[in-house]
């Protein structure tokens, strides 16, 4: 299987698992399925949006509608499993953590690809896996994970780096992929679970 097709696979299944993150997160907060479809639109584009725009080169999503199409049959899976049964309210940390790290590499890969450096690369990486995080958050009422003192936009900004630095060795070209995934994914999923955290920025008062 060459690069090209595994980015795209990659990217499919970023949109889902995002999509359905972004679900999670507006659970009780009573959306109707139009509202539940733009929440789950923002969270999987949102990201890869602003790294394109950022970037200078087309928004993907409007050269490939089946990122769309691949969001509102989601939401409707979603949508109609939910109306049946609850789900964990720990799932949205799986899929989130999952989101997270896909968008991180592409994000990197993409920056990489156009020829940028790497600290754009690393940055990119991370605008592209957290922001759609950041509109859902905003959008269901809640502070935004990366404003938050917990391990997500530090896993990404360390996944992203791995992940350039291993570009630049003569690994296969899945390797960078997979481990980056991997790092992100479980440092992520562990610093919930063990609730570690980063220290809050605070000026001491006297």
């Amino acid at each position: 299987m060459d690069i090209f097709t595994i980015l795209l696979y990659l990217d499919l299944l970023g949109t889902i698992v995002f999509a359905v993150s972004g679900l999670l997160a507006a659970n009780g907060k009573r959306l109707d399925l139009f509202g539940a479809v733009f929440i789950a639109m923002v969270t999987a584009i949102g990201g890869g949006t602003l790294r394109d725009l950022i970037l200078g080169e087309p928004v993907f999503w409007v050269l490939n509608n089946i990122y769309i199409y691949l969001v509102i049959a989601t939401t409707f899976v979603v949508f109609i499993i939910a109306r049946y049964r609850n789900f964990p309210v720990q799932l949205i940390l799986y899929f989130d953590a999952l989101g997270l790290a896909v968008f991180t590499v592409l994000g990197a890969h993409k920056a990489l690809e156009l020829g940028f450096s790497l600290p754009i690369a690393i940055i990119t990486g991370v605008m592209t896996g957290a922001f759609g995080g950041v509109i859902r958050d905003v959008l269901v009422g809640e502070v935004p994970l990366i404003f938050r003192k917990e391990i997500y936009a530090t896993a990404s900004f360390f996944g992203g780096l791995i992940y350039v630095w291993l570009q630049s060795t003569n690994l296969p070209v899945e390797v960078p992929i997979i481990v980056s995934i991997l790092f992100i994914f479980i440092l992520r999923t562990w610093a919930v679970k063990l609730n570690k955290s980063l220290p809050v920025f605070d000026f001491h008062r006297h």
